[in-house]
């Protein structure tokens, strides 16, 4: 996806100057964002032509939910960082990380309702309503160390997909394009990226294509099978699995698996998400017939995000 010209999501003028602790938690935030999400709404809304008063509440809203998202997931995991600076809910305490979670996702319902919208404010709070229930699934699974990709599957669906359907969703919504067919097919896409990030960032905990340095392990360490693990230990006997859960390092994994072993799943990890970016790029192609003349050219910007999203590939 090519860069696009950035977007002042957070503003102090945003939240009450009477809380300053909250707008400290936010700079810290937001400032070490990659606002993906925003970009891509910024995208897409070029060639929809959005206006900026519905640019501005699209990539603000998918920014706070997203964030919020990233406040409560911190906690309830006791992950110690993000976006390699201290978690709020360890600089700020799990209170103050709640409620400024808890203040983005009202927030955003109050920008919605100004703008008037009822289909997208409802859309939204569906969206906000998978995103919770993918977190109760997921914690669900924690130690379940026999889980199957399909129950992740079902987490990912919920929780890092409905961001992404919300994304190409949401422009058309805007402008009262409530086409059904149209989005059936962008609600699909939305799916498949939504599986292809969370697979490849699931790759990087075991440092695959692990160019921003992230920790490693540390769905494993926190007692979660992610996506590339339970794939890795799907023949295993009980006995490495329960090997497997007490593994500290990279390289005690591929001592316990063999590192021929390691590589070839890894292949065959990639192999099984190039036919979800055929079939994503399928229904990508299939948008042609349902969008106007003058928007045919988000197809292109759409078809790159795939690889970008799972081999990490700048575009």
């Amino acid at each position: 996806m090519r860069v696009v010209k950035d977007l002042k999501i957070f503003s102090k003028d945003d939240f009450p100057k009477y809380l300053p602790k909250l707008h400290s938690l936010y700079d810290d935030l937001f400032s070490a964002g990659k606002g993906f999400r925003s970009k891509l709404i910024q995208r897409i809304g070029k060639h929809l032509s959005l206006n900026e008063r519905q640019e501005l509440l699209l990539a603000q809203t998918i920014e706070f939910i997203h964030n919020a998202s990233l406040l409560h997931d911190d906690l309830i995991d006791r992950s110690a960082l993000r976006r390699n600076k201290t978690a709020a809910w360890l600089k700020y305490s799990p209170e103050y990380a709640v409620l400024a979670g808890d203040y983005l996702l009202a927030r955003v319902m109050v920008n919605l309702s100004r703008f008037g919208n009822l289909r997208l404010i409802q859309y939204t709070a569906e969206m906000i309503s998978d995103l919770l229930e993918g977190e109760w699934i997921q914690d669900s699974l924690m130690r379940d160390w026999n889980v199957q990709l399909n129950q992740l599957d079902q987490v990912h669906d919920l929780k890092t997909a409905s961001l992404f359907k919300w994304c190409l969703r949401a422009p058309f919504i805007i402008q009262e394009n409530y086409d059904e067919s149209l989005h059936q097919t962008l609600d699909e896409m939305g799916s498949l990226l939504g599986l292809l990030f969370q697979r490849g960032d699931d790759l990087l905990d075991f440092d695959i294509r692990n160019d921003e340095g992230k920790a490693l392990l540390g769905d494993l360490k926190s007692g979660y099978l992610n996506s590339f693990a339970a794939f890795l230990a799907r023949n295993f006997k009980e006995e490495q699995k329960q090997l497997l859960r007490k593994c500290e390092t990279l390289d005690a994994v591929k001592a316990l698996v063999g590192i021929a072993e390691f590589n070839r799943a890894v292949q065959e990890f990639d192999d099984l998400n190039r036919q979800v970016i055929e079939l994503y790029d399928h229904k990508a192609k299939s948008l042609e017939s349902r969008l106007a003349p003058e928007a045919l050219g988000l197809i292109n910007d759409l078809m790159g995000l795939p690889s970008l999203l799972y081999f990490r590939k700048s575009r």
